[in-house]
C-alpha cells in the first residue's frame, strides 16, 4: 500500500480519536519514523503531505538529509550520544531524547542557536527504556535553565508495547501531567507546550490523551526494506 494511501487512514483514526478527547485534529503533527526505509520511501511520505520526517539512527539520519535537506524538519527521536551531537547538531530541527545533563551540556557547547528538545521520561520505569525518572522530571528541567542553547518544548516518554491499553492510557496520561506541572512553573526556557507520544500500535489512545506529535513508522511508511535508495 501506498504511504498516501497509510496516511489517509492514519488520519481518519486522528480525527476520530479528536473528536472523542474534544481536541482539534489540527493540534497533532505526525512524524514519519523513516528509519527502517529507503531515501525514496521517505521521499514519499514527504510528496503524501507529511513535513516531519523522524531518525533514531546516526548514518540513517545523515544519508537521508543529505538527499532530501529542508524539505522536512528533521526529528532526531533516538537516544543520542554526546559524542555524537557534533554530528547532527547544524541539521537537525528537534531532538526528542534529551534525558541526562551531559547530553543538555553537549547540546549547549555545539548549538549555534537554541535547540528544541523534548525531555525523555521514562514513566513505565522500565530498565531497558532511556529517560528521566519521572518523579525527577521536573527538578531535571529546572535545571536546564544553565543551558541557553536548550530550549525545552515538551515532553516525550516510549510506551510499552502491549495490548493492555488502559495501562498505555495511564502512561500517556502520566507524560500529560508532568507536562501540565512543568507549565505552572511558566518557566521561559520550558514553555513545555508539546507532547511526543504514541507509536504505530498506541497512536490513537496517545492522541486521546493529548499527543501533540506521534511517531508514525510501520502503519504510515511500512515496514523494514532494503535501503538502497
Amino acid at each position: 500500500m501506498k504511504v498516501e494511501e497509510n496516511l489517509q487512514t492514519i488520519r481518519k483514526n486522528i480525527q476520530q480519536a479528536c473528536k472523542n478527547a474534544g481536541r482539534r485534529e489540527n493540534d497533532v503533527n505526525i512524524i514519519a519514523v523513516t528509519k527502517y526505509v529507503s531515501i525514496n520511501r521517505a521521499k514519499e511520505a514527504i510528496d503524501a503531505g507529511i513535513s516531519c520526517l523522524g531518525e533514531n539512527r546516526m548514518e540513517g539520519f545523515l544519508a537521508k538529509h543529505e538527499a532530501i535537506g529542508k524539505e522536512a524538519e528533521w526529528h532526531f527521536i533516538g537516544s543520542l550520544q554526546s559524542r555524537k551531537v557534533k554530528e547532527v547538531i547544524e541539521d537537525v530541527d528537534v531532538i526528542h531524547s534529551l534525558d541526562r545533563r551531559s547530553l543538555a551540556k553537549e547540546i549547549h557547547k555545539r548549538a549555534t542557536k537554541p535547540v528544541s528538545c523534548f525531555v525523555q521520561a521514562n514513566v513505565s520505569g522500565e530498565s531497558s527504556k532511556h529517560g528521566v525518572a519521572k518523579d525527577e522530571v521536573v527538578s531535571f528541567i529546572e535545571q536546564m535553565k544553565d543551558y541557553p542553547n536548550i530550549r525545552v518544548e515538551g515532553l516525550m516518554t516510549m510506551a510499552p508495547y502491549t495490548n493492555d491499553h488502559e495501562y498505555l492510557r495511564s502512561i500517556f496520561r502520566t507524560l500529560r501531567q508532568l507536562r501540565d506541572e512543568v507549565q505552572q512553573h511558566h518557566w521561559a526556557h520550558a514553555p513545555c507546550q508539546e507532547l511526543s507520544m504514541g507509536m504505530s500500535n498506541d497512536y490513537q489512545i496517545a492522541v486521546e490523551e493529548g499527543a501533540t506529535y506521534i511517531r508514525i513508522g510501520s502503519e504510515l511508511v511500512g515496514p523494514y526494506e532494503e535501503q538502497t535508495s
